[in-house]
């Protein structure tokens, strides 16, 4: 088993009914819960690394971690740059082991966009890396990417035929409606399938990513409420928007604050049930196993990918 990119993935995924869930890592006990789930669910998945993941825990720490996890399990795992800021970021990831990054252009000019993207997939190609890039901007708040809802756009059907024959990129991550961070919809959550569909039909090659796909999940917000958080009209996708998804290109689902959140509830519950406890193995552990089965249900009843290893 090994560390492998998302090209065998997509393929399978592309044109079907499921997607792969990419989940954010920040420590041991996140990695282990997630992989653990897919171990469980005979699942695909990707592990993905922020910028403020990078800055927390240390790249080669985080690198390590994941070969542990395919050595334990013997699954073949994709270790993935999220949101790449430029392209010393990129050759940085690509040359220290991980299989896929993402270049996030998404901030510059459409023609800037394509000109770095390039840049990075020619580097990462040549050494056997995939990559994704962004085209539209979402709205909201996740490390270090802070859009205005004022500035999000969708992105462009036409825009994205050139971007993606200009670039040669392997994914593309697209805006119709889906956001950063716990508060995505303040009434109806709303996602543009039409914009998805057609962006599919002209495209129907190009796996396609959804950014700011966490469901924020009722129950995880919550029990946070109830021991002592601050977390008041928290709101995410529904899940059915994003199996929905899966039926029109989208190959790849990101997931990060679902993944916060229960690990947070149950470590905020355990703390409160057992104000004695002091020792990390008597929260950390529990909140490992939050992550194992919150990301057990996302595999089987949203990505819908149970069994397609």
């Amino acid at each position: 088993m090994a560390l492998i990119t998302t090209k065998e993935m997509f393929a399978k995924a592309l044109n079907s009914d499921y997607a792969v869930g990419a989940f954010n890592v920040n420590n041991m006990e996140i990695i282990q819960g997630i992989v653990e789930a897919a171990e469980l669910e005979n699942a695909p998945v990707i592990l993905q690394v922020s910028a403020g993941a990078r800055k927390y825990a240390n790249p080669v720490y985080l690198v390590k971690l994941v070969e542990a996890a395919i050595e334990d399990t013997g699954l073949d795992l994709v270790l993935h740059l999220d949101h790449g800021a430029d392209f010393e970021i990129c050759k940085d990831c690509v040359d220290n082991g991980f299989s896929s990054v993402m270049i996030d252009g998404s901030k510059y000019p459409f023609e800037e966009n394509i000109a770095l993207t390039k840049k990075v997939v020619d580097y990462a190609h040549a050494k056997g890396v995939v990559v994704e890039a962004e085209l539209g901007k979402l709205a909201g708040v996740e490390d270090a990417v802070n859009v205005d809802a004022r500035e999000a756009t969708f992105t462009d059907p036409d825009e994205a035929i050139e971007f993606v024959e200009k670039t040669g990129v392997d994914s593309l991550a697209v805006a119709i409606g889906t956001s950063h961070g716990a508060y995505k919809f303040k009434g109806t959550p709303y996602l543009d399938f039409e914009r998805l569909e057609k962006i599919h039909q002209m495209l129907p090659e190009t796996p396609l990513v959804l950014h700011g796909a966490s469901t924020v999940m009722p129950e995880f917000v919550a029990l946070c409420n109830k021991y002592g958080g601050d977390i008041p009209g928290a709101q995410g996708v529904p899940e059915d928007m994003l199996s929905e998804a899966a039926k029109h290109g989208v190959c790849k689902i990101n997931v990060d604050t679902d993944l916060r959140l229960a690990m947070t509830a149950k470590i905020r519950e355990c703390m409160y049930e057992d104000p004695s406890v002091f020792d990390p193995r008597k929260y950390l552990g529990p909140a490992r196993d939050a992550i194992r089965d919150m990301v057990q249900h996302k595999i089987r009843d949203v990505m819908k990918c149970s069994g397609q290893k």
